[in-house]
């Protein structure tokens, strides 16, 4: 039996400190229900979205990519305390590969520009960066909600003349959840429904998920609890003794028997999302180094290591030109040539300025990175294997990881951003876990307050 009924508003445990559901979780869970898409909208973020996409695939799921964007009250460059952190939310999916790109190009601003307690977007963003998006008006702290909830309907109907006129009337709804333990919700949801009959305006139903069953509301209230920093809007749902759980299509059919349309609406939004994220075909991209010489960067990464082997002191053996030969021909025909120049490039530079290296892991394996002084041990001498390092039939890249005294880091960036281009350079980021020390200690004091 088809499902009747589509999550629009889902977070997962990228929502940090806010959400629990893990992706492969979230996902067998609409398996499970019978779904056959499922929208990801964690907050403010896309830390989940290729491993979300590829679980989705995986299991016959369409995937759908949004954002549960926090938007500035005035805009993403006023930072004044006591009004600008406070913020209303908008729920954004890509309906294509323009959206998609649309929603990044936002995210990224959010962080960069408009970042004060959360990452905020704000009109002006909205409206640059509208193409191939549906947008979703939330029922928990939307603009409309917040103007509806201090009685100024006038401000909520101008609210939605803009977001329409922005993204068009086919691409804007106004969301409604059922949550009638939270005090005033229900009110607040007729006044929602009124106010789309009044403007013409598409309803959309949803469940807001934070959590996968019911009996992990408690487990959910402790880790808002532990995020101090959490929004407004999280302390309002975490006050309530209701649900935010994974709701199963006839559960949602019933919240929602009064408004069908509002039903209809989660298949036509999923129907109008079909974006391809095409993943693993891409060749590999590394930075533009100039070779002045005008030698092809397999010619000149040749040239720097022969010049290594008597700048190494050492004697042109039958078995190191054997080796080197070999290293260089796999090289070559991987067509790597161009990142073992840009790394030799950077050890260069960091050694003339006097800055402390250090390499570590496989690497050492390779005459070639030691000939051109990327690396400081000969492989030869400990006999260490080339192929540990940079296997002939693996497809993956040669990983070189570099080390920098930790007073010199930002000098070694500052030059590979001005002689490679600061579009061309950015920094990573990892995902910590909360260890069991640190987690009772965190949980005891959230359930002691």
């Amino acid at each position: 039996m088809a499902a009747k009924f589509i999550h629009l508003h889902t977070h997962s445990h990228y929502s940090l400190l806010n959400a629990l559901p893990q992706l492969k979780e979230l996902v067998k869970t609409a398996k499970d229900l019978g779904m056959t898409s499922l929208a990801l909208t964690d907050a403010g973020n896309m830390y989940g979205t290729i491993e979300f996409y590829q679980t989705c695939k995986k299991n016959d799921i369409k995937p759908i990519i949004g954002v549960d964007f926090y938007v500035a009250s005035r805009t993403r460059n006023d930072k004044q305390g006591g009004i600008d952190n406070r913020r209303t939310r908008l729920v954004l999916l890509a309906k294509n590969e323009t959206g998609y790109k649309n929603l990044i190009k936002l995210v990224t601003d959010s962080y960069f520009e408009g970042f004060y307690y959360k990452p905020r977007i704000d009109r002006e963003l909205i409206e640059k960066y509208s193409d191939g998006i549906v947008c979703i008006m939330p029922h928990f702290s939307g603009e409309t909600s917040q103007a509806l909830k201090n009685g100024d309907t006038e401000k909520a109907k101008n609210v939605v003349d803009w977001y329409k006129k922005i993204y068009g009337a086919d691409n804007f709804f106004l969301e409604i959840t059922h949550h009638p333990e939270i005090e005033g919700q229900l009110e607040l949801k007729e006044k929602i429904i009124k106010l789309a009959k009044e403007t013409k305006t598409q309803l959309v139903a949803a469940h807001d998920v934070y959590y996968l069953k019911p009996e992990d509301k408690a487990a959910r209230d402790t880790l808002v609890q532990v995020n101090s920093h959490s929004d407004f809007s999280d302390r309002e749902q975490k006050e309530s003794s209701d649900d935010f759980s994974f709701v199963s299509s006839d559960i949602a059919e019933n919240y929602f028997k009064d408004t069908p349309e509002a039903l209809e609406n989660t298949l036509k939004i999923a129907d109008m999302c079909n974006l391809e994220i095409i993943l693993g075909q891409a060749a590999w991209k590394f930075p533009n180094f100039v070779v002045e010489s005008g030698l092809s960067y397999d010619e000149e990464l040749k040239r720097i290591a022969y010049e290594g082997i008597e700048k190494r002191k050492l004697q042109p053996t039958k078995e190191i030109t054997d080796r080197l030969e070999y290293e260089l021909e796999i090289i070559k025909h991987k067509g790597y040539a161009q990142y073992f120049l840009v790394v030799a490039d950077l050890l260069k530079f960091s050694n003339e300025n006097g800055i402390f290296t250090n390499i570590r892991g496989s690497v050492a394996g390779s005459l070639v990175t030691y000939l051109t002084r990327i690396t400081k041990v000969n492989p030869l001498e400990y006999k260490l294997p080339f192929e540990r390092f940079l296997n002939p039939e693996r497809p993956s890249a040669p990983d070189i990881d570099m080390d920098f005294a930790d007073n010199r880091r930002d000098d070694v960036i500052n030059y590979t951003r001005e002689k490679y281009g600061k579009d061309n350079v950015a920094q990573i980021g990892t995902f910590g876990t909360m260890m069991a020390r640190g987690s009772c200690r965190d949980v005891a004091r959230a359930l002691i307050e």
